[in-house]
């Protein structure tokens, strides 16, 4: 029997669509082994979005033919999308599949070393089919892939170019499979796409009619929308989350910049004074909610004045924590045509002040939590000592480890920071605890 490993770069959509790779190779006769197993096929899920994709490539193949010289490499995800022919010139590669070819990979397995990489990606508009994804192998939490592609073309991304138009599987289809992850253990499922609330281009539906259904329809304690855009998150779902037993009070919402002049340089589809009533909405309803922002420094034409905008803007948010972008040039975007370019130094220094914010904000979120009882799921990610785990409203905790408690949800109070901003928890059933680790909590 042959071998085989999947090496994944960049989002949660990502993993998803390994995992069924993962499991379309199982099913011809592949057996998943670890990287360092030495496989007899790598396959790396590239990603477009994170920076230096060739360098993380060209690093992960030579550490997969250290393992095994003879290993047959193949190249899929979105960098193999766009482009292809860069990619083949890394030693050591053996084909490059992009968006239509990636979930065909067995056939490609059948030939053998080429004398020249393979390079197969046809053109991306002409990528209309939809495959259905959700991650295996942490039981714990799985990412559901709802949704692909994306109609925004926004200045600074790519994404349309390399996974094409937004595109779904119906409700009733993508309810199964999620009945799916729920059989293979996931109490928590992530719903994950490229633009998730766009969901039902394809199929004549919608994201919130997806919502009530899997609500409704699927026996999980867990859902969470991984990322959504600000103006396809309506306040009917936000309200809908707020008194759903099963949806969590978590929402990751892009803003990319406080300022709209810059908004609308990057074609982003709201202004920041929609932003702003959409983060209002949920504290309304759901006043401990997490709430996450994305953000880009340095877009061309981002002077002083822009940036502080955009600062004192998420300053004065109720959010609780960012994710920090610094903006980098892509190929074949509309961005490029803006003038205005800002210095990378300049950039990484509004990116490190903003993360500096991102620090206070979450802290501050957390320290809002404190002698809070929430429920946590609890993960097998232990150091020996400590186990850890996520509550609904995406705190992350740890208590002292007892492989027990691996994927089960119990109830705990919020106790106190560590240095590392993980929050040290007890169990509030005192009956509930075994009594090798009584004795540790208490001292916790």
């Amino acid at each position: 029997m042959k071998s085989f490993h999947i090496y994944t770069l960049g989002c949660k959509l990502n993993f998803s669509e390994s995992s069924a790779i993962a499991k379309n190779l199982a099913d011809e006769g592949y057996e998943r082994v670890n990287f360092e197993d030495g496989a007899d096929v790598y396959v790396i899920n590239t990603c477009s979005v994170t920076d230096h994709a060739d360098r993380k490539c060209k690093k992960v193949v030579a550490q997969a033919k250290k393992h095994n010289p003879d290993a047959f490499i193949a190249i899929v995800g979105c960098y193999a999308q766009l482009k292809p022919e860069e990619i083949a010139r890394i030693q050591g590669v053996d084909v490059v599949l992009g968006a239509a070819e990636k979930f065909n990979i067995s056939s490609y397995l059948l030939q053998g070393h080429p004398e020249t990489p393979l390079v197969r990606n046809g053109n991306i508009k002409d990528v209309k089919d939809y495959t259905p994804a959700f991650s295996s192998g942490d039981r714990t939490r799985t990412f559901l892939k709802v949704q692909d592609g994306c109609d925004y073309f926004c200045t600074f991304c790519t994404i349309p170019l390399a996974r094409g138009k937004s595109r779904n599987a119906s409700v009733e289809e993508t309810v199964q499979k999620a009945r799916e992850a729920v059989a293979g253990g996931a109490k928590e499922i992530v719903l994950t796409g490229v633009n998730i609330g766009d969901f039902g281009q394809s199929t004549g539906e919608t994201f919130f009619e997806l919502v009530k259904a899997l609500d409704r329809e699927v026996d999980v304690p867990r859902f969470r929308i991984s990322s959504i855009e600000p103006n396809l998150l309506s306040d009917e779902i936000i309200a809908y989350c707020a008194q759903s037993s099963k949806f969590v009070p978590h929402f990751h919402i892009p803003l990319q910049s406080g300022n709209n002049d810059i908004l609308k340089k990057m074609r982003r589809k709201y202004e920041r004074e929609l932003y702003a009533e959409r983060v209002s909405s949920i504290r309304r309803l759901m006043p401990d909610a997490c709430i996450g922002v994305d953000v880009i420094t340095g877009f061309p034409s981002e002077g002083e004045e822009e940036f502080l905008d955009t600062y004192r803007f998420i300053n004065e948010l109720d959010v609780s924590y960012l994710h920090v972008f610094t903006y980098s040039e892509r190929s074949n975007t509309g961005a490029l045509k803006i003038k205005g370019k800002v210095p990378v130094s300049i950039r990484k220094d509004r990116t490190n002040m903003l993360r500096i914010l991102s620090e206070k904000k979450r802290r501050a979120f957390y320290d809002s939590q404190l002698g809070k009882t929430w429920k946590v799921l609890f993960e097998a990610e232990n150091d020996g000592e400590w186990m850890h785990g996520f509550t609904e409203n995406y705190l992350k905790v740890k208590m002292p480890y007892d492989p027990l408690y691996i994927n089960e949800i119990r109830e705990a109070r919020m106790l106190e920071q560590d240095s590392e901003g993980v929050m040290t928890v007890r169990l509030t059933n005192r009956e509930d605890i075994p009594e090798s680790i009584a004795a540790r909590m208490a001292d916790a």
